[in-house]
Protein backbone atom coordinates (compact mmCIF):
# COMPACT_ATOMS: atom_id res chain seq x y z
CA UNK A 1 0.00 0.00 0.00
CA UNK A 2 2.99 2.33 0.41
CA UNK A 3 4.37 2.25 -3.10
CA UNK A 4 5.15 5.64 -4.61
CA UNK A 5 3.24 6.73 -7.69
CA UNK A 6 1.84 9.80 -9.32
CA UNK A 7 -1.79 10.59 -8.65
CA UNK A 8 -3.61 9.91 -11.90
CA UNK A 9 -5.58 12.75 -13.45
CA UNK A 10 -8.68 10.54 -13.56
CA UNK A 11 -8.35 9.39 -9.92
CA UNK A 12 -11.38 9.86 -7.66
CA UNK A 13 -11.66 13.37 -6.22
CA UNK A 14 -12.27 14.12 -2.55
CA UNK A 15 -13.62 17.63 -2.10
CA UNK A 16 -12.85 19.21 1.25
CA UNK A 17 -15.34 21.76 2.47
CA UNK A 18 -16.97 22.87 5.70
CA UNK A 19 -18.49 19.42 6.18
CA UNK A 20 -16.49 16.78 8.02
CA UNK A 21 -14.33 14.38 6.08
CA UNK A 22 -14.88 10.66 6.68
CA UNK A 23 -12.54 7.81 7.50
CA UNK A 24 -13.21 6.54 3.98
CA UNK A 25 -11.97 9.87 2.60
CA UNK A 26 -8.73 9.54 4.57
CA UNK A 27 -8.17 6.00 3.30
CA UNK A 28 -8.94 7.04 -0.27
CA UNK A 29 -6.27 9.75 -0.18
CA UNK A 30 -3.68 7.90 1.91
CA UNK A 31 -3.92 4.49 0.29
CA UNK A 32 -5.98 4.96 -2.85
CA UNK A 33 -4.21 7.99 -4.35
CA UNK A 34 -7.45 9.95 -4.59
CA UNK A 35 -7.08 13.58 -5.68
CA UNK A 36 -8.15 16.38 -3.36
CA UNK A 37 -9.62 19.81 -3.94
CA UNK A 38 -10.91 22.66 -1.81
CA UNK A 39 -14.64 23.34 -2.04
CA UNK A 40 -15.98 26.88 -2.57
CA UNK A 41 -17.59 27.00 0.87
CA UNK A 42 -14.22 26.27 2.47
CA UNK A 43 -12.53 28.99 0.44
CA UNK A 44 -15.05 31.53 1.70
CA UNK A 45 -14.56 30.42 5.31
CA UNK A 46 -10.77 30.63 5.00
CA UNK A 47 -10.92 34.10 3.47
CA UNK A 48 -13.15 35.39 6.26
CA UNK A 49 -10.92 33.94 8.97
CA UNK A 50 -7.84 35.35 7.27
CA UNK A 51 -9.34 38.83 7.36
CA UNK A 52 -9.70 38.45 11.13
CA UNK A 53 -6.05 37.44 11.50
CA UNK A 54 -4.85 40.33 9.34
CA UNK A 55 -6.83 42.79 11.44
CA UNK A 56 -5.26 41.42 14.61
CA UNK A 57 -1.82 41.55 13.03
CA UNK A 58 -2.25 45.28 12.48
CA UNK A 59 -2.99 45.94 16.16
CA UNK A 60 -0.25 47.00 18.58
CA UNK A 61 -1.24 44.46 21.24
CA UNK A 62 0.48 41.03 21.06
CA UNK A 63 -1.64 38.07 19.93
CA UNK A 64 -0.28 34.56 20.38
CA UNK A 65 0.65 32.89 17.12
CA UNK A 66 0.09 36.10 15.16
CA UNK A 67 2.54 38.58 16.62
CA UNK A 68 4.40 36.62 19.31
CA UNK A 69 6.92 33.84 19.59
CA UNK A 70 5.84 30.31 20.42
CA UNK A 71 5.79 27.99 23.40
CA UNK A 72 8.03 29.32 26.15
CA UNK A 73 9.06 32.15 23.80
CA UNK A 74 5.51 33.51 23.52
CA UNK A 75 6.40 36.43 25.78
CA UNK A 76 8.15 38.28 22.95
CA UNK A 77 6.14 40.61 20.74
CA UNK A 78 7.37 40.29 17.15
CA UNK A 79 7.44 43.43 15.00
CA UNK A 80 5.69 43.30 11.59
CA UNK A 81 8.88 43.26 9.53
CA UNK A 82 10.05 40.04 11.30
CA UNK A 83 6.83 38.05 11.13
CA UNK A 84 7.47 36.27 7.84
CA UNK A 85 10.88 35.31 9.18
CA UNK A 86 9.16 34.15 12.39
CA UNK A 87 7.01 31.68 10.45
CA UNK A 88 9.95 30.40 8.40
CA UNK A 89 12.06 30.01 11.51
CA UNK A 90 9.25 28.16 13.28
CA UNK A 91 8.92 25.57 10.52
CA UNK A 92 12.66 25.15 9.97
CA UNK A 93 13.46 24.72 13.66
CA UNK A 94 10.55 22.38 14.32
CA UNK A 95 11.43 20.10 11.39
CA UNK A 96 13.74 18.28 13.77
CA UNK A 97 12.72 14.67 13.28
CA UNK A 98 15.18 11.79 13.32
CA UNK A 99 15.23 8.15 12.34
CA UNK A 100 13.76 6.23 9.43
CA UNK A 101 11.25 7.86 7.11
CA UNK A 102 7.67 6.94 7.93
CA UNK A 103 5.43 5.30 5.38
CA UNK A 104 4.01 7.22 2.42
CA UNK A 105 0.43 6.47 3.45
CA UNK A 106 1.03 8.02 6.87
CA UNK A 107 2.39 11.22 5.36
CA UNK A 108 -0.46 11.50 2.87
CA UNK A 109 -2.99 10.95 5.67
CA UNK A 110 -1.51 13.60 7.95
CA UNK A 111 -1.23 16.13 5.10
CA UNK A 112 -4.82 15.53 4.05
CA UNK A 113 -6.08 15.87 7.61
CA UNK A 114 -4.12 19.09 8.15
CA UNK A 115 -5.54 20.43 4.88
CA UNK A 116 -9.00 19.52 6.14
CA UNK A 117 -8.45 21.63 9.25
CA UNK A 118 -7.06 24.54 7.23
CA UNK A 119 -10.19 24.39 5.07
CA UNK A 120 -12.43 24.64 8.13
CA UNK A 121 -11.78 28.37 8.41
CA UNK A 122 -10.73 28.01 12.05
CA UNK A 123 -6.97 28.49 11.52
CA UNK A 124 -6.78 31.84 9.78
CA UNK A 125 -4.52 30.82 6.89
CA UNK A 126 -4.97 32.12 3.36
CA UNK A 127 -6.76 29.80 0.89
CA UNK A 128 -3.47 29.72 -1.02
CA UNK A 129 -1.86 27.60 1.70
CA UNK A 130 -4.53 24.89 1.55
CA UNK A 131 -4.51 24.90 -2.26
CA UNK A 132 -0.75 24.42 -2.28
CA UNK A 133 -1.02 21.47 0.07
CA UNK A 134 -3.67 19.95 -2.20
CA UNK A 135 -1.42 20.49 -5.22
CA UNK A 136 1.46 18.68 -3.51
CA UNK A 137 -0.76 15.72 -2.67
CA UNK A 138 -2.12 15.60 -6.22
CA UNK A 139 1.38 15.75 -7.69
CA UNK A 140 2.36 12.61 -5.80
CA UNK A 141 5.04 14.48 -3.85
CA UNK A 142 5.56 13.04 -0.36
CA UNK A 143 7.59 14.96 2.24
CA UNK A 144 10.19 12.90 4.06
CA UNK A 145 8.91 12.67 7.65
CA UNK A 146 11.12 11.06 10.27
CA UNK A 147 9.83 8.59 12.81
CA UNK A 148 10.97 10.32 16.01
CA UNK A 149 10.16 13.86 17.03
CA UNK A 150 6.51 14.08 18.05
CA UNK A 151 5.40 14.07 21.68
CA UNK A 152 1.74 14.16 20.66
CA UNK A 153 1.15 17.54 22.24
CA UNK A 154 0.95 20.84 20.46
CA UNK A 155 0.04 18.13 18.01
CA UNK A 156 2.50 16.23 15.85
CA UNK A 157 4.83 19.20 15.61
CA UNK A 158 7.95 17.70 14.06
CA UNK A 159 6.18 15.47 11.48
CA UNK A 160 3.92 18.30 10.34
CA UNK A 161 6.87 20.70 10.22
CA UNK A 162 8.66 18.43 7.75
CA UNK A 163 5.55 18.69 5.57
CA UNK A 164 5.29 22.47 6.02
CA UNK A 165 8.93 22.80 5.01
CA UNK A 166 8.10 21.26 1.65
CA UNK A 167 5.32 23.83 1.13
CA UNK A 168 8.02 26.45 1.50
CA UNK A 169 10.10 24.72 -1.18
CA UNK A 170 12.65 23.53 1.36
CA UNK A 171 13.67 20.17 2.82
CA UNK A 172 13.41 16.87 1.00
CA UNK A 173 10.58 14.79 -0.39
CA UNK A 174 9.91 11.72 -2.46
CA UNK A 175 8.81 12.35 -6.01
CA UNK A 176 6.15 10.31 -7.80
CA UNK A 177 8.90 7.85 -8.69
CA UNK A 178 9.80 7.31 -5.04
CA UNK A 179 13.21 8.97 -5.35
CA UNK A 180 14.20 11.36 -2.58
CA UNK A 181 15.12 14.80 -3.91
CA UNK A 182 15.19 18.45 -2.80
CA UNK A 183 11.64 19.68 -2.37
CA UNK A 184 12.27 22.85 -4.43
CA UNK A 185 13.16 20.78 -7.48
CA UNK A 186 10.08 18.60 -7.16
CA UNK A 187 7.75 21.58 -6.74
CA UNK A 188 9.27 23.33 -9.75
CA UNK A 189 8.81 20.27 -11.94
CA UNK A 190 5.17 20.03 -10.85
CA UNK A 191 4.58 23.73 -11.50
CA UNK A 192 3.88 24.44 -7.83
CA UNK A 193 4.96 27.80 -6.43
CA UNK A 194 6.45 27.59 -2.91
CA UNK A 195 4.48 29.46 -0.25
CA UNK A 196 5.93 32.39 1.67
CA UNK A 197 4.20 32.00 5.00
CA UNK A 198 2.59 35.02 6.64
CA UNK A 199 1.31 35.62 10.18
CA UNK A 200 -0.11 32.56 11.91
CA UNK A 201 0.35 30.27 8.89
CA UNK A 202 3.43 28.36 10.01
CA UNK A 203 1.84 27.64 13.36
CA UNK A 204 -1.42 26.53 11.72
CA UNK A 205 0.46 24.07 9.52
CA UNK A 206 2.07 22.20 12.41
CA UNK A 207 -0.30 22.38 15.38
CA UNK A 208 -2.53 19.31 14.97
CA UNK A 209 -3.11 15.68 15.87
CA UNK A 210 -3.18 14.68 12.21
CA UNK A 211 -0.40 12.10 12.23
CA UNK A 212 -1.72 10.08 15.12
CA UNK A 213 -5.29 10.43 13.82
CA UNK A 214 -4.33 9.26 10.34
CA UNK A 215 -2.59 6.21 11.77
CA UNK A 216 -5.62 5.51 13.98
CA UNK A 217 -7.97 5.60 10.98
CA UNK A 218 -5.76 3.17 9.06
CA UNK A 219 -5.33 0.86 12.05
CA UNK A 220 -9.10 0.72 12.50
CA UNK A 221 -9.54 -0.29 8.87
CA UNK A 222 -6.86 -2.97 9.14
CA UNK A 223 -8.14 -4.35 12.44
CA UNK A 224 -11.71 -4.49 11.17
CA UNK A 225 -10.50 -6.95 8.55
CA UNK A 226 -8.22 -8.85 10.95
CA UNK A 227 -10.95 -9.40 13.54
CA UNK A 228 -13.01 -11.11 10.85
CA UNK A 229 -9.95 -13.08 9.80
CA UNK A 230 -9.43 -14.19 13.40
CA UNK A 231 -13.00 -15.51 13.53
CA UNK A 232 -12.28 -17.53 10.39
CA UNK A 233 -9.01 -19.03 11.66
CA UNK A 234 -10.57 -19.73 15.07
CA UNK A 235 -13.40 -21.60 13.37
CA UNK A 236 -10.90 -23.58 11.30
CA UNK A 237 -8.97 -24.52 14.45
CA UNK A 238 -12.17 -25.53 16.25
CA UNK A 239 -13.10 -27.74 13.31
CA UNK A 240 -9.61 -29.27 13.06
CA UNK A 241 -9.66 -30.07 16.79
CA UNK A 242 -13.07 -31.75 16.49
CA UNK A 243 -14.57 -29.21 18.85
CA UNK A 244 -18.21 -28.37 19.37
CA UNK A 245 -19.92 -25.42 17.74
CA UNK A 246 -22.75 -25.53 20.29
CA UNK A 247 -20.91 -22.83 22.30
CA UNK A 248 -21.50 -20.48 19.38
CA UNK A 249 -25.31 -20.64 19.54
CA UNK A 250 -26.89 -17.15 19.50
CA UNK A 251 -28.84 -17.78 22.70
CA UNK A 252 -25.54 -18.07 24.59
CA UNK A 253 -24.34 -14.62 23.58
CA UNK A 254 -26.43 -11.47 23.10
CA UNK A 255 -29.37 -12.95 24.98
CA UNK A 256 -27.49 -13.56 28.22
CA UNK A 257 -24.27 -11.54 27.89
CA UNK A 258 -25.09 -8.59 25.67
CA UNK A 259 -21.66 -7.53 24.44
CA UNK A 260 -22.21 -6.75 20.74
CA UNK A 261 -18.75 -7.80 19.55
CA UNK A 262 -19.00 -11.20 21.21
CA UNK A 263 -22.26 -11.98 19.43
CA UNK A 264 -20.79 -10.89 16.08
CA UNK A 265 -17.71 -13.09 16.46
CA UNK A 266 -19.79 -16.10 17.51
CA UNK A 267 -22.08 -15.58 14.52
CA UNK A 268 -19.10 -15.37 12.18
CA UNK A 269 -17.62 -18.60 13.49
CA UNK A 270 -20.96 -20.37 13.27
CA UNK A 271 -21.37 -19.25 9.66
CA UNK A 272 -17.89 -20.50 8.75
CA UNK A 273 -18.55 -23.89 10.37
CA UNK A 274 -21.94 -24.43 8.74
CA UNK A 275 -22.09 -27.86 7.08
CA UNK A 276 -19.03 -29.27 8.83
CA UNK A 277 -18.92 -33.00 9.53
CA UNK A 278 -16.02 -32.59 11.94
CA UNK A 279 -17.55 -30.49 14.69
CA UNK A 280 -19.22 -32.08 17.69
CA UNK A 281 -16.88 -35.06 18.02
CA UNK A 282 -15.57 -33.96 21.40
CA UNK A 283 -17.33 -36.94 23.00
CA UNK A 284 -15.90 -39.58 20.66
CA UNK A 285 -12.63 -41.48 21.06
CA UNK A 286 -11.14 -39.18 23.73
CA UNK A 287 -14.17 -37.63 25.42
CA UNK A 288 -13.94 -34.10 26.79
CA UNK A 289 -16.78 -32.24 28.40
CA UNK A 290 -15.61 -28.84 27.19
CA UNK A 291 -13.13 -27.49 24.68
CA UNK A 292 -10.12 -25.52 25.89
CA UNK A 293 -10.51 -21.81 26.54
CA UNK A 294 -8.62 -20.82 23.38
CA UNK A 295 -11.39 -22.57 21.40
CA UNK A 296 -14.45 -22.11 23.59
CA UNK A 297 -13.77 -18.48 24.53
CA UNK A 298 -12.70 -17.30 21.09
CA UNK A 299 -15.85 -15.14 20.62
CA UNK A 300 -15.44 -13.58 24.04
CA UNK A 301 -11.84 -12.49 23.40
CA UNK A 302 -12.29 -11.41 19.78
CA UNK A 303 -15.61 -9.82 20.71
CA UNK A 304 -14.04 -7.70 23.43
CA UNK A 305 -11.55 -6.52 20.82
CA UNK A 306 -14.38 -5.68 18.45
CA UNK A 307 -16.06 -3.56 21.13
CA UNK A 308 -12.75 -1.80 21.76
CA UNK A 309 -12.55 -1.14 18.04
CA UNK A 310 -16.05 0.33 18.06
CA UNK A 311 -15.00 2.75 20.80
CA UNK A 312 -11.91 3.71 18.79
CA UNK A 313 -14.13 4.38 15.76
CA UNK A 314 -16.24 6.72 17.88
CA UNK A 315 -13.18 8.65 19.05
CA UNK A 316 -11.80 8.81 15.51
CA UNK A 317 -15.11 10.15 14.18
CA UNK A 318 -15.07 12.91 16.78
CA UNK A 319 -11.49 13.86 15.98
CA UNK A 320 -12.26 13.86 12.26
CA UNK A 321 -14.95 16.44 13.02
CA UNK A 322 -12.50 18.60 14.98
CA UNK A 323 -10.53 21.66 13.89
CA UNK A 324 -7.38 21.38 15.95
CA UNK A 325 -5.19 24.46 16.12
CA UNK A 326 -4.05 27.02 18.68
CA UNK A 327 -5.18 29.71 18.64
CA UNK A 328 -8.41 29.18 16.68
CA UNK A 329 -10.63 31.65 14.88
CA UNK A 330 -14.18 31.21 16.18
CA UNK A 331 -17.28 31.79 14.09
CA UNK A 332 -17.98 35.05 15.93
CA UNK A 333 -14.55 36.40 14.95
CA UNK A 334 -12.82 35.87 18.28
CA UNK A 335 -9.34 34.36 18.27
CA UNK A 336 -8.87 32.17 21.32
CA UNK A 337 -6.04 30.07 22.72
CA UNK A 338 -6.91 26.52 23.73
CA UNK A 339 -5.48 23.09 24.51
CA UNK A 340 -7.23 21.08 21.78
CA UNK A 341 -3.91 20.00 20.28
CA UNK A 342 -3.38 17.64 23.22
CA UNK A 343 -3.45 14.10 21.83
CA UNK A 344 -4.83 12.29 24.91
CA UNK A 345 -8.19 11.26 23.36
CA UNK A 346 -6.46 9.67 20.39
CA UNK A 347 -3.50 8.30 22.35
CA UNK A 348 -5.69 6.39 24.78
CA UNK A 349 -7.56 4.46 22.12
CA UNK A 350 -4.36 3.78 20.17
CA UNK A 351 -2.98 2.15 23.31
CA UNK A 352 -6.26 0.37 24.00
CA UNK A 353 -6.20 -1.12 20.50
CA UNK A 354 -2.63 -2.31 21.04
CA UNK A 355 -3.82 -4.23 24.10
CA UNK A 356 -6.69 -5.85 22.19
CA UNK A 357 -4.35 -6.66 19.30
CA UNK A 358 -1.87 -8.35 21.61
CA UNK A 359 -4.53 -10.48 23.27
CA UNK A 360 -6.05 -11.58 19.97
CA UNK A 361 -2.60 -12.66 18.79
CA UNK A 362 -2.05 -14.50 22.07
CA UNK A 363 -5.20 -16.62 21.84
CA UNK A 364 -4.49 -17.41 18.19
CA UNK A 365 -1.03 -18.73 19.11
CA UNK A 366 -2.53 -20.93 21.82
CA UNK A 367 -4.83 -22.56 19.26
CA UNK A 368 -1.89 -23.17 16.93
CA UNK A 369 0.12 -24.78 19.71
CA UNK A 370 -2.80 -27.08 20.49
CA UNK A 371 -3.00 -28.16 16.84
CA UNK A 372 0.70 -29.12 16.91
CA UNK A 373 0.72 -30.98 20.24
CA UNK A 374 -0.01 -34.68 19.73
CA UNK A 375 -1.21 -34.98 23.33
CA UNK A 376 -3.92 -32.33 22.84
CA UNK A 377 -4.80 -32.40 19.14
CA UNK A 378 -7.12 -35.44 19.26
CA UNK A 379 -5.43 -37.67 16.74
CA UNK A 380 -3.35 -35.31 14.64
CA UNK A 381 0.34 -36.14 14.05
CA UNK A 382 2.94 -34.35 16.15
CA UNK A 383 3.60 -30.88 14.75
CA UNK A 384 1.43 -31.87 11.77
CA UNK A 385 4.58 -33.49 10.36
CA UNK A 386 4.53 -36.06 7.56
CA UNK A 387 6.91 -38.38 9.43
CA UNK A 388 7.38 -37.00 12.95
CA UNK A 389 10.96 -37.36 14.06
CA UNK A 390 12.29 -37.29 10.54
CA UNK A 391 10.14 -34.24 9.75
CA UNK A 392 9.61 -31.32 12.13
CA UNK A 393 6.45 -30.11 10.42
CA UNK A 394 5.28 -26.73 11.71
CA UNK A 395 7.27 -26.81 14.95
CA UNK A 396 9.31 -23.70 14.19
CA UNK A 397 6.40 -21.87 12.56
CA UNK A 398 4.91 -21.83 16.03
CA UNK A 399 8.21 -20.46 17.38
CA UNK A 400 7.92 -17.59 14.92
CA UNK A 401 4.35 -17.05 15.97
CA UNK A 402 5.35 -17.06 19.64
CA UNK A 403 8.07 -14.47 18.95
CA UNK A 404 5.50 -12.21 17.29
CA UNK A 405 3.10 -12.64 20.21
CA UNK A 406 5.84 -11.78 22.68
CA UNK A 407 6.69 -8.68 20.66
CA UNK A 408 3.04 -7.61 20.69
CA UNK A 409 2.92 -7.94 24.46
CA UNK A 410 5.79 -5.46 24.68
CA UNK A 411 4.06 -3.18 22.18
CA UNK A 412 0.92 -3.27 24.35
CA UNK A 413 2.68 -1.32 27.10
CA UNK A 414 0.85 2.02 26.85
CA UNK A 415 2.72 5.05 25.59
CA UNK A 416 0.06 7.46 26.82
CA UNK A 417 0.96 6.93 30.48
CA UNK A 418 4.31 8.58 29.84
CA UNK A 419 5.00 12.30 29.71
CA UNK A 420 8.28 14.18 29.38
CA UNK A 421 8.02 17.95 29.88
CA UNK A 422 9.31 20.15 27.07
CA UNK A 423 9.66 23.80 26.02
CA UNK A 424 11.14 24.95 29.31
CA UNK A 425 8.18 23.46 31.23
CA UNK A 426 5.59 25.41 29.22
CA UNK A 427 4.51 22.13 27.64
CA UNK A 428 4.73 20.18 30.87
CA UNK A 429 2.35 17.31 30.05
CA UNK A 430 2.30 15.54 26.70
CA UNK A 431 0.31 12.62 25.26
CA UNK A 432 2.89 10.52 23.40
CA UNK A 433 0.09 9.76 20.93
CA UNK A 434 2.42 9.58 17.93
CA UNK A 435 4.45 6.89 19.72
CA UNK A 436 1.25 5.01 20.54
CA UNK A 437 0.31 5.10 16.85
CA UNK A 438 3.73 3.96 15.65
CA UNK A 439 3.78 0.90 17.90
CA UNK A 440 0.18 0.05 17.03
CA UNK A 441 1.10 -0.09 13.34
CA UNK A 442 3.76 -2.67 14.14
CA UNK A 443 1.40 -4.62 16.38
CA UNK A 444 -1.26 -4.79 13.67
CA UNK A 445 1.25 -6.12 11.16
CA UNK A 446 2.42 -8.68 13.72
CA UNK A 447 -1.17 -9.78 14.32
CA UNK A 448 -1.65 -10.42 10.60
CA UNK A 449 1.43 -12.66 10.66
CA UNK A 450 0.23 -14.53 13.77
CA UNK A 451 -3.12 -15.22 12.10
CA UNK A 452 -1.28 -16.35 8.96
CA UNK A 453 0.51 -19.02 11.00
CA UNK A 454 -2.79 -20.21 12.48
CA UNK A 455 -4.25 -20.32 8.97
CA UNK A 456 -1.31 -22.43 7.78
CA UNK A 457 -1.62 -24.83 10.72
CA UNK A 458 -5.41 -25.18 10.74
CA UNK A 459 -5.54 -25.66 6.96
CA UNK A 460 -2.92 -28.41 7.14
CA UNK A 461 -4.72 -30.06 10.07
CA UNK A 462 -8.05 -29.99 8.24
CA UNK A 463 -6.52 -31.54 5.14
CA UNK A 464 -5.02 -34.30 7.27
CA UNK A 465 -8.46 -34.90 8.79
CA UNK A 466 -10.05 -34.94 5.34
CA UNK A 467 -7.48 -37.42 4.05
CA UNK A 468 -8.42 -39.70 6.95
CA UNK A 469 -12.12 -39.47 6.04
CA UNK A 470 -13.03 -38.01 9.41
CA UNK A 471 -15.95 -36.21 7.81
CA UNK A 472 -16.65 -33.46 5.30
CA UNK A 473 -15.14 -30.04 5.84
CA UNK A 474 -17.39 -27.03 6.14
CA UNK A 475 -17.75 -25.46 2.67
CA UNK A 476 -16.40 -22.16 4.01
CA UNK A 477 -13.28 -23.68 5.53
CA UNK A 478 -12.74 -25.64 2.34
CA UNK A 479 -12.87 -22.32 0.47
CA UNK A 480 -10.30 -20.86 2.87
CA UNK A 481 -7.97 -23.80 2.23
CA UNK A 482 -8.44 -23.48 -1.53
CA UNK A 483 -7.60 -19.78 -1.35
CA UNK A 484 -4.46 -20.57 0.64
CA UNK A 485 -3.35 -23.17 -1.88
CA UNK A 486 -4.04 -20.81 -4.79
CA UNK A 487 -1.93 -18.17 -3.03
CA UNK A 488 1.05 -20.53 -2.83
CA UNK A 489 0.58 -21.97 0.67
CA UNK A 490 1.37 -25.65 0.23
CA UNK A 491 -0.47 -28.50 1.95
CA UNK A 492 0.70 -31.44 4.06
CA UNK A 493 3.87 -33.28 3.06
CA UNK A 494 7.54 -33.71 3.76
CA UNK A 495 9.48 -30.83 5.27
CA UNK A 496 10.38 -28.03 2.86
CA UNK A 497 11.59 -24.45 2.97
CA UNK A 498 8.73 -23.03 5.07
CA UNK A 499 9.29 -19.28 5.00
CA UNK A 500 7.72 -18.78 1.53
CA UNK A 501 4.55 -20.54 2.72
CA UNK A 502 4.36 -18.25 5.73
CA UNK A 503 4.87 -15.13 3.62
CA UNK A 504 2.20 -16.28 1.15
CA UNK A 505 -0.22 -16.88 4.03
CA UNK A 506 0.56 -13.43 5.42
CA UNK A 507 -0.13 -11.80 2.05
CA UNK A 508 -3.46 -13.64 1.85
CA UNK A 509 -4.46 -12.41 5.31
CA UNK A 510 -3.17 -8.84 4.99
CA UNK A 511 -4.80 -8.26 1.60
CA UNK A 512 -8.25 -9.36 2.78
CA UNK A 513 -8.36 -12.04 0.10
CA UNK A 514 -8.93 -14.75 2.71
CA UNK A 515 -12.04 -12.99 4.02
CA UNK A 516 -13.27 -12.47 0.45
CA UNK A 517 -12.86 -16.18 -0.36
CA UNK A 518 -14.81 -17.25 2.72
CA UNK A 519 -17.56 -14.65 2.21
CA UNK A 520 -18.22 -16.03 -1.26
CA UNK A 521 -19.56 -19.07 0.61
CA UNK A 522 -20.99 -17.59 3.81
CA UNK A 523 -22.17 -14.23 2.56
CA UNK A 524 -21.02 -11.06 4.34
CA UNK A 525 -19.37 -11.57 7.71
CA UNK A 526 -19.24 -8.92 10.42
Amino acid sequence: MDMHSAVAADAPVIQVGKADVSAEDVLAVARGNARVEIGPDAQAEMAAARATIEALAAEPRPVYGVSTGFGALAVRHISPELRAQLQRSLVRSHAAGMGPAVEREVVRALMFLRMKTLASGRTGVRPLVAHTMAAILNAGITPVVREFGSLGCSGDLAPLSHCALVLMGEGVAYGPDGVERPAGELLAEAGIEPVELLEKEGLALINGTDGMLGMLVMAIADLSRLFTTADITAAMSLEALLGTDRVLAPELHSAIRPHPGQALSAANMLAVLKGSGLTGHHQDDAPRVQDAYSIRCAPQVAGAGRDTLAHAQLVASRELAASVDNPVVLSDGRVESNGNFHGAPVAYVLDFLAIATADLASISERRTDRLLDKARSHGLPAFLADDPGVDSGLMIAQYTQAALVSENKRLAVPASVDSIPSSAMQEDHVSMGWSAARKLRQAVDNLARVLAVELLASARALEIRADGSSGPLAPATAAAIAAARAAGVQGPGRDRFLSPDLEAAHALVASGDLVDAVERVTGPLA
